[in-house]
């Protein structure tokens, strides 16, 4: 009996690991050779004071030291003896804890017998190289346990994403590379679970480079971590057809390639340059050839996340099959939201209220007089508006998600475009309706867009104005009333109004001799096919970019505002409302009918003189409003209903603007300014122009709600 050992905390999760690295070798193939290596090596180490396990794991790991340096490849023997040590391992780890005689490790075979074995018929088959093939899956038995793990990687993806980002800029960050590793070890070990053999093979690879650069033996640059950033697309795309069949019930049919980042983290953990150099640093890949990371003939056929359509023209059927599944369905981020407990909890509890004082009103209504009944009714009132606004912040989430992916994009647009760029972001956690985050996405790709090609100047310009080297643009997102404000700012060459003005005359969006204001100026860059571009790029020139951004975002029931000093930069200020399910409003009377125009688009309301009426040959009524004038829209004609006003002076005119332009609108009477819940019209109105949903009103009745934008540019 010998005295019993205290093994490592850590022991346990080593030997694990390198019973799954044993599971993959394969004879003739070197993956996974270098991270048993380097597994064997902190076994070592950790039990260096433990000699019954120490002295054989000493011998095997010799042995694969061997191999590494003839830079060959598993051979039977070794597998075998591995084998033999992953088998021992636990039982001897047992008898340490308890100070027993520990068994020794069985002999290594006689190559006669490895021979023999390796050419039976009852030997396993070694494992089918990924080579490109569709990803297989039993969907009805595994139907939970798959939704669970969409949703666990989708936030390991992004998790990745955001710590890669940070890598890019620290590539000595600790914490960063730890939580990346921990993210692909997940993602192996549940894909190897449910049998989703190309992630489970793609993310082991990186996870064995990973486990490099943890243990010192590889310091990250920014090629490798450019390339861990593709595996990361490749298993969003691979994980979409996951939600894909989700919601569709069928497996995918369209094949993700994947070989090809398989034989470049192959090659990167087996080259010369992850070695340790003697004294235990790590060399730098740095001066490897470009050749070794990226093969010319690789497959880029997965693109970035957030990547715009135009720079990812060139990708493979393959792939759009796969980005059209995953955009069409409603997939299972789309359909689910994540909330707090404590979210909950306050809901149940207004609930509770709520069935309170309920009962006391009938209670009431049944014995009491008016005035008990009225106060009553008012604490009904105050529970059942906090009961609203608890379960509309249900559907609240934060903009950080969108948020990290324009940094991914504007990393690597910077470096598409060879500009020197720092990318910040601010105000991440704030909450917006889950509707709205969804769709802030693609006018965000273009304004990033904007910035980086047209804002940012190159470093030699930056440099001849003064101006630091590299440029900078920031994001932020903030509350503003009862608005959310999404702003964007770079402090490049900025707008040049002489410029755009002479664009927007030679493609003839702007009459010559047109005189437009500062801001009616800075409007044009949203006007289709309008580009500063003297080229058309991979980035931009087509001019179908910022006009997406102003029809976007006033779907949104949004508006965009800009301020640019020529040679200091540009601000773009996206205002939406916080949430696509209440809206505030001004409900206006026309004849009998009663209508909701969104707060938002409304500049003022009055009721207009004779004196600022008139008629413009060519252009119709119009009203002179501060020295401008704007073109009167009779609401009642544009609706096709009777209104009770005949002229302007005896209604009321509503200023409105959408697309940078300012129209008003003659109604009959203003009623009343209040919040309504929005509410669908189903399939037969939902292309109605200039309606854009329905609402009930405090007595009952129901008033259409008006699209501004719509209802002018049919007009």
């Amino acid at each position: 009996m010998s005295l019993p050992y205290e093994l490592p905390s850590a022991f346990d999760e080593l030997m694990n690991r390198l019973t799954a690295e044993c599971i993959l070798a394969v004879p003739g193939r070197d993956e996974g050779l270098l991270p048993t290596y380097s597994l064997l090596g902190e076994l070592c180490e950790l039990c260096g004071g433990i000699p019954p396990l120490h002295e054989p794991l000493t011998m095997v790991y010799r042995a694969v030291e061997a191999l590494l340096d003839s830079l060959s490849a598993f051979e039977p023997a070794i597998i075998t003896r591995l084998h033999q040590l992953v088998d021992w391992l636990p039982v001897a780890a047992t008898y340490v804890r308890t100070g027993e005689p520990v068994p020794l490790l069985p002999p290594p075979p006689s190559p006669a017998v490895v021979a023999a074995a390796a050419t039976s018929d009852d030997a396993p088959a070694a494992p089918v190289r990924c080579d490109d093939e569709l990803l297989h899956f039993d969907l009805e038995p595994n139907r939970e346990l798959l939704t669970e793990f969409y949703g666990e990687a989708h936030e390991h993806l992004q998790q990745i994403e955001a710590a890669l980002l940070v890598l890019d800029e620290e590539p000595g960050n600790r914490e960063s590379l730890a939580a990346i590793f921990r993210s692909y070890h997940t993602i192996k070990g549940n894909a190897g679970f449910l049998g989703l053999r190309p992630m489970h093979l793609l993310a082991h690879e990186v996870e064995s480079l990973l486990d490099l650069a943890r243990n010192g033996a590889l310091r990250l640059n920014q090629t490798i971590i450019s390339e861990i950033l593709r595996s990361r697309d490749a298993l969003h795309a691979l994980n979409q057809q996951v939600a894909a069949a989700l919601e569709s019930g069928r497996p995918p049919d369209v094949v993700v390639p994947v070989s090809h980042l398989l034989e470049v983290f192959r090659a990167l953990a087996v080259c010369d340059a992850v070695k340790p150099a003697p004294g235990g640093e790590a060399r730098s890949p740095d001066s490897t050839p470009d050749s070794l990371f990226i093969s010319p003939a690789a497959p880029r056929d997965v693109p970035p996340a957030g990547a715009h359509p135009e720079a990812a023209a060139g990708n493979s059927a393959a792939l759009a099959g796969v980005s059209g599944a995953s955009s069409g369905t409603a997939t299972a981020s789309a359909a689910t939201v994540r909330v707090s407990t404590e979210k909950l909890d306050s809901l149940m509890d207004v609930v509770g209220e709520l069935v309170i004082v309920q009962s006391q009103l009938v209670e009431s209504a049944r014995v009491a007089g008016q005035g008990v009944l009225q106060r009553n009714l008012t604490q009904l009132g105050r529970i059942t508006k906090e009961l609203q606004h608890t379960a509309l912040s249900l559907r609240m989430i934060p903009i950080k998600s969108t948020f990290q992916k324009m940094e991914r994009l504007a990393r690597d647009l910077a470096r598409q475009c060879e500009k020197r760029v720092v990318f910040s972001t601010s105000g991440e956690e704030t909450e917006l309706d889950r509707t709205v985050v969804e769709q802030i996405g693609d006018p965000l790709v273009h304004m990033v867009r904007n910035a980086l090609d047209h804002g940012v100047e190159s470093a030699s310009e930056r440099l001849e104005a003064g101006k630091p080297e590299a440029g900078t643009v920031h994001l932020k997102a903030y509350h503003q009333g009862s608005n959310i404000v999404i702003e964007l700012q770079d402090d490049g060459r900025g707008l040049d109004p002489e410029k755009l003005l002479r664009k927007a005359i030679e493609k003839g969006i702007v009459a010559a001799g047109a005189q437009l204001s500062r801001d009616e100026i800075h409007a044009l860059i949203f006007a289709p096919g309008f580009s500063t571009a003297e080229k058309v790029t991979a980035v931009s020139g087509r001019g179908v970019g910022m006009d997406v951004v102003k029809r976007n975002i006033e779907k949104l029931r949004g508006n965009v505002e800009i301020s640019s000093e020529r040679g200091r930069g540009s601000v773009f200020k996206i205002k939406l409302p916080l949430t696509m399910a209440i809206i505030d409003g001004l409900v206006v009377r026309v004849g009998a009918d009663r209508f909701v125009l969104p707060s938002t688009s409304v500049q003022l309301a009055l009721r207009p003189t004779r004196e600022q009426v008139s008629n413009l040959h060519g252009q119709g009524e119009v009203l002179e409003l501060r020295g401008r004038l704007l073109p009167i829209h009779r609401l009642h004609r544009q609706l096709g209903i009777p209104g009770d006003a005949q002229q302007p002076w005896d209604g009321i005119v509503v200023v409105v603007e959408s697309s940078g332009k300012t129209s008003a609108l003659m109604v009959d009477e203003m009623v009343t300014k209040q919040e309504v819940v929005v509410k669908g019209l189903g399939a037969l109105m939902r292309h109605v122009r200039g309606v854009s949903g329905g609402a009930i009103l405090g007595d009952g009745s129901i008033a259409l709600i008006l699209d501004p934008g719509t209802l002018l540019n049919a007009a």
